[in-house]
Order: C-alpha cells, then sequence, then structure tokens
C-alpha cells in the first residue's frame, strides 16, 4: 500500500521524557531520514587518515554517487577510484573476476604506486556470495608491494556485529606491520580529530616524556609505520574499542580505553587506570575539579535559564553532558540521540529519576524530516544536528569530541557555550560541510 510522504498538516511529535525510554532503544526502527547536518565522519574521510592510502569502491552507481562526492568534496579525488557493479556481473557470476580486474586496471593506470590500498566492497557482494578471501589472495599476488586492506560500504551490517564505524576505525590499523616494541612509545588511536594538545591525555603523556604517535599527525607511510613500535595503545573514543583490542592482540604491547566522560570520578578512574599502565605517577585533579566548578558557574551566570538543545554527534556521551548541566542548574530540555548506549546507561538511569521530563528526540525517524523548527526558537545547541532541528544560530560546532578529553573536555565545552550564547553563526551553511575538520588532518 502507498504512503503518503508529504508534510501532513499535524505532524505528532516523536520526542518522549526520558522517564518512559527503554534502554538501549527509545525509539521505533523503521523508515529513516538523514538531517543536512554533515559534520560528522563518514569511512571515506576516515580511510583517507592513512597516508599514501587510495581507496577503490566497488558498488552499484547509486551508492557510488555519495562517496564520489564526498572524496571531492574533501579534495582527494586523486586518492580515490571506482568500480561499477552492474547487474551483468550478478546474472554471469563473474563478481570475483570484476574485482579482481577492476582494481588491478585502476592501480596499473595510477601515476605512481600506493604504498597501500582500501577497497570497499558492498553489500551486494555478500548477497552474492562473493569469495572475498580469494579476491584478496588474487590482488596480493599481483601486487606484492602493496598492502590491500578489506574495507566495507555495507549498511546490512548496521544491526549487528561490529557497526561499519567500529570495524573502519579497526581496519585503520591493519596495515601495520610487527616491529620490536619500544620502551616509552604508544600510540592513540581511533579517532578522526587529532587530540587537542592541552586535553588531559596529552598533558600527561608529554610530562612524563612519552613518544607520542597518532595517526592524523602521520604525513608519510613509514611515518605510519612507526605506530606498530608502542608498547601501550590508548583509544578514548567508544567505536575505537574492538580495533584497539585486535591491534595490541596482533602486535603485542597494551590496549587500554581512557573513557570520554563528563562525570569526574569517571576521569579519575580512567587516568588512575592509564598511569598504573604506564608506570607513571596518577595526575592530581584536586586543582581542575576546582576550575570545572568555577567555570560551570561563569557559565550559568552568562546563559541563565537559556533552553539547551544537545545532541550526540558533539561527543559519545550527550546523556552524561545533560546531567552534568542539568545538575548544575542550566536549562537542558532536549537530548537528540538514536539509541542509549551502555556506556551511557547509568546517566540514562540517574537522569530517569531525577530529571523525568527530559525529552528524548530521534535524529533519524523519519518524522523528523518535518519536525525542525519553522522559526528561531531561541535555543542555545550543542550540536550540529541539534541546532538543525531548534533552528538557532546559537550552536557548538564541534563533533565527535573535537579531540577533548579529560576534565578539558569538561573547560572547553563550557568555554565554546560561552561564545555560542554571545556570537551567532550561519547555521545552514556551516551544517552541510561533510567530515568536519577532516582537511586539517589529512
Amino acid at each position: 500500500m502507498l504512503k503518503r510522504v508529504t508534510a501532513p498538516k499535524e505532524v505528532a511529535s516523536v520526542g518522549i521524557p526520558i522517564a518512559e525510554a527503554c534502554f538501549p532503544s527509545p525509539f521505533h526502527s523503521g523508515l529513516e531520514y538523514a538531517s543536512p547536518a554533515r559534520g560528522s565522519w563518514n569511512i571515506v574521510h576516515t580511510g583517507m587518515l592513512i597516508p599514501e592510502a587510495h581507496e577503490i569502491f566497488v558498488c552499484a552507481a547509486s551508492c557510488l554517487r555519495g562517496v564520489v562526492l564526498t572524496a571531492a568534496e574533501m579534495g582527494a579525488s586523486h586518492r580515490f577510484s571506482t568500480v561499477e557493479v552492474r547487474e551483468d556481473n550478478l546474472l554471469e557470476g563473474n563478481m570475483e573476476y570484476h574485482v579482481i580486474e577492476g582494481v588491478s586496471d585502476i592501480i596499473q593506470k595510477l601515476p605512481k604506486k600506493p604504498p597501500v590500498v582500501l577497497v570497499y566492497t558492498s553489500c551486494v557482494h555478500h548477497f552474492a556470495g562473493c569469495d572475498l578471501d580469494m579476491i584478496y589472495a588474487s590482488l596480493r599476488a599481483r601486487f606484492p608491494d602493496i598492502d590491500f586492506v578489506d574495507c566495507y560500504m555495507n549498511p546490512i551490517m548496521r544491526k549487528s556485529g561490529l557497526t561499519p564505524d567500529q570495524l573502519m576505525r579497526s581496519r585503520l590499523y591493519m596495515p601495520l606491520k610487527q616491529r620490536p616494541i619500544r620502551k616509552g612509545a604508544v600510540s592513540i588511536i581511533g579517532s578522526d580529530l587529532p587530540s587537542n594538545d592541552d586535553n588531559d591525555l596529552m598533558v600527561l603523556l608529554n610530562a612524563n616524556g612519552l613518544t607520542i604517535h597518532e595517526i592524523t599527525s602521520c604525513k608519510t607511510y613509514e611515518e605510519y609505520q612507526q605506530m606498530a613500535e608502542s608498547e601501550c595503545y590508548i583509544s578514548y573514543y567508544p567505536a575505537a574499542i574492538p580495533g584497539g583490542n585486535m591491534l595490541a592482540q596482533r602486535l603485542g604491547g597494551t590496549h587500554i580505553y581512557v573513557p570520554f566522560s563528563f562525570d569526574f570520578d569517571e576521569i579519575d578512574a580512567g587516568f588512575a587506570s592509564l598511569a598504573k599502565t604506564l608506570g607513571i605517577p596518577s595526575p592530581d585533579s584536586s586543582q581542575k575539579r576546582q576550575a570545572c566548578a568555577d567555570a560551570l558557574k561563569e557559565t550559568l551566570g552568562l546563559v541563565g535559564n537559556t533552553p539547551i538543545a544537545i545532541d550526540y554527534t558533539f561527543c559519545p556521551r550527550p546523556l552524561g553532558l545533560a546531567k552534568l548541566l542539568l545538575e548544575n542548574g542550566f536549562n537542558v530540555q532536549r537530548v537528540y540521540l538514536d539509541v542509549v548506549t551502555g556506556e551511557e546507561r547509568k546517566a540514562f538511569e540517574a537522569l530517569q529519576k531525577q530529571y523525568p521530563d527530559l525529552l528524548l528526540f530521534p535524529t533519524v525517524h523519519a518524522s523528523m524530516r518535518f519536525l525542525a523548527r519553522k522559526e528561531p526558537s531561541g535555543y542555545l545547541a550543542i550540536g550540529q544536528k541539534a541546532a538543525h532541528f531548534m533552528n538557532t544560530n546559537h550552536f557548538v560546532n564541534v563533533v565527535e569530541g573535537g579531540g577533548m578529553l579529560g576534565y578539558q573536555a569538561i573547560l572547553r565545552t563550557l568555554e565554546l557555550m560561552r561564545e555560542a550564547f554571545l556570537e551567532e553563526k550561519d547555521t545552514r551553511n556551516l551544517i552541510q560541510i561533510k567530515g568536519m575538520g577532516c582537511g586539517g588532518c589529512i
């Protein structure tokens, strides 16, 4: 039966009070909508972090359109190629041959052979039962001087196993070859954006004279390979955890996860665990706690009772941020997210009890297409999607944590809130830029 997709005269709100929300999926999963807030990175941006890498996407033409535009928008078309899958490839059963010959033809025509090639297959290869192991074995035999990495543009992987985001972040480090571990060398892994020099992790590592590797600062493939010398791999973005575990298991060394958190005790516990693993003194947080308390009072004194909306693209802990702000007197009214992660369960349950009227809204529910405010709302938004849905020019323009961590993340977030309250931004144009910040580290 056909269903009406034009905007109805009245659209029922899909937002619900957090007290009525279910963990971990507060909203029905069905037809999805993509808002014009495009700042978060996708698999094209992330793969480009490997220096000198060339990406080859093997997909149907309709799927290729988006990734081709992404590469063009970021000025990386020279590092990007495509192989189009057509109906006859399925009917004639020559999918493996098509991938091998298509990828080979591209490599042979490149002006310079890349040291590493990322081949992205798609859902059609899985539906057809394509022998991917044979494909990569053949390519490695033909081009023994090139490292091939199997990557995936596969929407059917979104609901089970590793998500495409988790899988892509693990594939970032597959080309690393085992090297002797060097004492005092560490790698920060799994984040698209470079770590701020003043975030708590960087300050701790530098203060103790450790050698820091990070993919976002690698300019050559050899620099990238030096990451394999690390005795410890440190991640602080949740989607990086599976890749970090795989990396440590394959190359040796230790993987430790330091959570991105807005909870003082959890921040301290994370850094204490890291310090113990590295054999360095645990940092004293007393002055940082006081600085955060002072900054919270200063920011509240400025923004007062201004309504606040937060979305999950700003950082991996939107509910943790909402909890911190609400407990310190801020008027947080909305949080935009589609699922509640396991890391956020404690904050979710605390908010249900303490602030049951806090509204949760999805970002991909089909009805959200019609629910963006038509008139300026007067909200202070934290994140691009919240800015779009609330139609406000006063917003914090950060994605994926912005390289912040620890108490510095709290202080920086409050600083950005003060700036957003005082200064308007061109929301419409800013949020349409795909892969915010990718040009600075690719």
